[in-house]
């Protein structure tokens, strides 16, 4: 899309400075930022955790924390600048002129409100709609935004959606007015690749067909680079580089530009050379594929931690969702895992990942099928025999945010399983939260921090240190990265690899994205409606993949149309 337009842009942000004042002291998160959008086009922000795109795009709808205050600048749009705007003007603003698609759906949506309601409600409160045409409009807007069976979510709470399906009730609020502009902060970190595509096209279908400019903010470099017709690179507050996805891919300046590129798993897909090497003599330098697998481990013999046959799981529903009454989440899967291995669990939002895992970690009881551990049959233990099984198996949950009780300190998170197992003295628990902080590369000092003072990353990592607390032979890593940038990302999996040539732990590392899983595992089995379509180890998998989903999952990764400078 061309950028060279005579008419004025939709969004001109001019020397923009925001601080957020603490008891301690001020911090500047945005320090003279400029940059326009014209109607129709779409603009990428990229940079990590911390670098000020979420605060940026809050600040032009003014919807900044209390503790944050615009020093400087201006936010002109559609020529009124909103920064002097006062509460009404704002009002009529938000949700009809202005989308914006939060990142964060377990806080976002109205917890005791209907599906429907909350999104015919922006229709309702701007007078775009009575209230029969707002509840079919919502409907459309949530088959729009990817949603099966609109009229059942419609009336369903958010408690009754996934993660994935609240982002998507998020989109159709944003979209629902056909806004002019669209602020998209991270509107697709939580969703699988074939999802992640339909809502992006979504978007710049709307796009297309009314003119809407895009406000993207993202960390993925490949997503950027697939969507945007600019992308600006954003570092401790400031745009360091901005230019066409040609331009920031092949040809980057800066040397954080070059350091986002190199940690971009989506990217590092685009180049077949590096599945290939991945494949033949090991990962490439720097990236963090798993030590490539060696002789014999393919084969009966090897040493089997985990081996699971014909898992079968159901659950009950209500009848207008399936006429029979019951879900089948878990079909006839068969899995196995090798000791010092990572079996890589791949598919969409309701494949049925998580609940083979919850089948596996003896969290929920299989309808039919077995499941062994070390040789052992653990499918129906209970009681006591079940509770000394559970450090032989830990699990990394996907959010670092909502996995660790604010309550207490680090080093007291590290040591709860030790504490819940009743495992060594109190003093040897500390001992071991120390040493296992060393291990995940936080500095000792951090045991006394509460998970509020540590970014995602760092929570990331004390997750993995409790999952270690215990010597588990399994470690179970439930979408561990994809709340995280890519440079924290790169480094968790580089954590992980290293970890396992370290410990000789095994993980089943569950995942909706392949450009990720390529790193880290030796196996790869790919789930769809409760069943195993494709198992087999990794690069087979992903360079002669036999199913045509697999085909599907590989062609909707972000950014392999775009080859980044090596």
């Amino acid at each position: 899309m061309s950028t060279d337009r005579a008419d004025a842009p939709l969004l001109s942000i001019r020397d923009l400075h925001v601080r957020y004042r603490t008891r301690r002291q001020v911090v500047t998160a945005v320090d003279g930022l400029s940059l326009d959008i014209h109607a129709g086009e779409t603009v990428a922000l990229v940079g990590e955790s911390g670098s000020g795109k979420s605060t940026t795009a809050h600040a032009v709808v003014r919807l900044l924390p209390v503790a944050a205050e615009v020093t400087e600048g201006t936010i002109l749009f559609e020529g009124r600048d909103l920064r002097g705007a006062s509460r009404r003007e704002l009002e009529r603003v938000r949700g009809a002129r202005i989308g914006l698609i939060p990142q964060d759906p377990s806080v976002s949506l109205n917890p005791v409100t209907r599906i429907g309601d909350q999104v015919a409600e922006v229709l309702r409160i701007h007078g775009l709609a009575d209230a029969r045409s707002a509840r079919y409009r919502a409907l459309d807007a949530l088959a729009d935004a990817g949603l099966d069976n609109p009229d059942l979510r419609a009336r369903q709470y958010p408690h009754e959606l996934s993660g994935g399906l609240r982002q998507r009730v998020l989109i159709a609020i944003a979209t629902v007015a056909r806004p002019a502009l669209v602020i998209a902060d991270e509107p697709t970190s939580a969703l699988d690749v074939t999802v992640q595509k339909q809502i992006l096209d979504h978007i710049e279908a709307l796009t297309a067909d009314a003119d809407t400019g895009v406000l993207l903010v993202t960390h993925d470099l490949g997503v950027a680079a697939d969507r945007a017709a600019r992308i600006a690179v954003m570092s401790e507050g400031r745009i360091v580089e901005i230019g066409t996805p040609e331009q920031i891919l092949t040809d980057p300046h800066h040397p954080y530009t070059r350091s986002l590129i190199a940690a971009a798993p989506s990217l590092q897909t685009a180049t077949p050379t590096l599945i290939s090497l991945h494949s033949a003599v090991g990962p490439a330098s720097g990236e963090a594929a798993p030590p490539e697998v060696g002789a014999g481990a393919g084969s009966d013999h090897a040493d089997v931690v985990v081996r699971a046959q014909g898992l079968v799981k159901d659950f009950s529903v209500p009848r207008a969702v399936e006429p029979s009454g019951v879900f089948r989440a878990v079909d006839d899967v068969s899995l196995t895992i090798r000791r010092g291995r990572t079996l890589a669990l791949v598919g969409e939002s309701g494949s049925g990942k998580s609940t083979t895992a919850r089948l596996i970690l003896r969290l929920l009881e299989p309808d039919d099928g077995t499941i062994s551990f070390d040789g052992a049959d653990i499918t129906h233990l209970r009681g006591s025999a079940l509770r000394a099984l559970r450090h032989r198996l830990q699990v990394v949950q996907q959010n670092p945010y909502a996995s660790l009780n604010p309550r207490l300190s680090v080093g007291q998170l590290i040591a709860e399983p030790l504490h819940s197992l009743r495992i060594g003295t109190r003093a040897e628990r500390r001992a071991r939260a120390v040493e296992l902080l060393d291990h995940v590369g936080l500095p000792t000092s951090f045991a006394a921090r509460r998970p509020l003072e540590l970014s995602g990353g760092q929570r990331q990592r004390v997750a993995i240190a409790r999952a270690l607390a215990v010597n588990p032979e399994l470690v179970v890593l439930d979408e561990p990265v994809s709340a995280l940038d890519v440079r924290v990302q790169a480094q968790i999996l580089d954590l992980l690899a290293g970890l396992q040539v370290d410990l000789g732990v095994s993980y089943l590392f569950i995942s909706h994205d392949l450009a990720v899983v390529r790193q880290v595992s030796h196996t790869i089995a790919v789930m769809r409606h409760g069943r195993v379509l494709e198992t087999g180890p990794a690069a087979q998998v992903l360079l002669r993949p036999g199913h045509a989903y697999t085909r599907e999952l590989l062609a909707a990764i972000p950014g392999r149309d775009v080859a980044p400078a090596q």
